[in-house]
């Protein structure tokens, strides 16, 4: 077989060395030019394919932080509007609506006020200022129960922080409700 293809080379040799002449051309240019490059593409694509992995997760921190931001101004307007429309804004108006308001929801309620009292506690970092208040009514059971409701399901921030029921001292008096009250109101409004 070896001799066939010898004779074969001798007798087409004319045709033979450019065809292996371009067999080995190909393999040259193919080791030289085409490989690399097929190398420099795979890279460029992959390297293509964690760019948009990167841009992908680039533009979803982005739509977070953004969401973020936009809680946080809708969280700070909601404050806000906490401070001027539900809070009092004076200490005057924190006694207004602890004693007033509760003296006329007390009267709603057939309930008879006999002693009040109140206290401040002022946060020094903070804007606001805590009036502690102490009530005491009496009334009968119904009417305490419903006044508590009222208090509770108001409009005006005024949290119960004790609710104290006893019985009077003499037989059949009414029961005395002594209350632990608190509300909140600006130190300093300009402080928003």
């Amino acid at each position: 077989m070896r001799t066939s293809l010898r004779r074969i080379f001798d007798e087409k040799r004319r045709i033979m060395i450019p065809v292996l002449g371009g067999l080995a051309l190909n393999l040259v240019l193919y080791v030289v030019f085409v490989y690399p490059l097929s190398v420099r593409v795979r890279t460029t694509e992959s390297r293509a394919q964690a760019a948009a992995q990167a841009r992908q997760a680039a533009e979803r921190d982005d739509a977070a932080a953004r969401g973020a931001a936009e809680e946080r101004q809708r969280i700070d307007a909601a404050l806000q509007d906490f401070y001027k429309e539900i809070l009092p804004s004076s200490f005057a108006q924190a006694q207004q609506t602890m004693f007033l308001r509760l003296t006329k929801v007390a009267e709603q309620h057939n309930l008879q006020p006999s002693r009040r009292d109140t206290a401040q506690d002022t946060d020094k970092d903070g804007s606001l200022v805590r009036m502690r208040a102490s009530m005491s009514l009496k009334g009968n059971y119904e009417d305490i129960r419903r006044f508590i409701y009222h208090v509770e399901s108001g409009t005006d921030f005024i949290v119960i922080d004790s609710v104290v029921l006893r019985q009077g001292t003499e037989p059949g008096s009414p029961l005395i409700l002594d209350l632990g009250l608190s509300t909140y109101y600006r130190a300093r409004p300009d402080a928003a």
